[in-house]
């Protein structure tokens, strides 16, 4: 596993119509969400940034993509939140710093953005992400119900 300190990675926005939305953030996201096929994946991406979701990707100096987080600002009754819809690094460089530089990156921008707190969702069953976040000050302040429809 190569270990890449966060200091020489670079942080970048990656809007639709960018070709990074195809070949660097769509197969970090699908690597995380199996299910969604290339196709499926640019129908979210098109759907979701209209509804305000924005990609933040951290690259490293030779240009490959690390890492990335989908995330929005929602109004919710509970105040302004910054959710993180998907988190992911690329899965043969983990460990070497991207997560934490870019949740560092997501609550600058909450606080910028004048959120109350970062929020996101993680599966019971991916403890290796749950030991990350607790490590980096989340803590579990609700359990998420959902009905398939």
């Amino acid at each position: 596993m190569t270990t890449i300190p966060p200091r020489t990675a670079a942080l970048h926005e990656v809007p639709i119509g960018d070709p990074r939305v195809t070949t660097d953030v769509g197969p970090l996201i699908r690597s995380l969400r199996p299910a969604l096929d290339e196709h499926a994946f640019e129908a979210f991406a098109v759907e979701a940034q209209a509804q305000g979701l924005v990609f933040t990707a951290a690259y490293d100096e030779a240009g490959h993509c690390l890492g990335v987080a989908a995330h929005r600002v929602l109004a919710t009754s509970r105040g302004r939140i910054l959710f993180v819809d998907d988190l992911v690094t690329d899965p043969d460089r983990r460990s070497g710093g991207t997560g934490a530089l870019l949740l560092a990156a997501l609550k600058t921008r909450a606080r910028e953005e004048g959120c109350v707190r970062v929020e996101l969702d993680s599966g019971v069953t991916n403890q290796g992400a749950h030991r990350f976040y607790h490590r980096h000050g989340l803590t579990i302040g609700a359990l998420h119900f959902a009905a398939e429809v």
